[in-house]
């Protein structure tokens, strides 16, 4: 899952060195925090949140695909 996100969010950024992805467990739920440049924030969330919803909607799939609860959180 971890290496899904960073191939998403690195092709859409300007600093994809600066792209982190951070996985932990809580319960039940795998969440993972993506980071990236401060300049990058918009490209990642898109206008209305619609690139952040598709990402997840991806993300979603997968994680359905193999049985699995999991949560995005984008921060700075």
């Amino acid at each position: 899952m971890r290496e899904l996100v960073e191939t998403m969010a690195r092709a859409l950024v300007d600093y994809p060195d600066s792209v982190d992805v951070e996985e932990r467990q809580q319960e039940n739920t795998l969440v993972l925090t993506l980071s990236v440049h401060e300049s990058d924030m918009g490209k990642v969330i898109g206008k209305q949140g619609r690139i952040a919803n598709a990402i997840r909607s991806v993300l979603y799939a997968s994680a359905s695909h193999q049985k699995k609860r999991v949560r995005l959180d984008i921060v700075e």
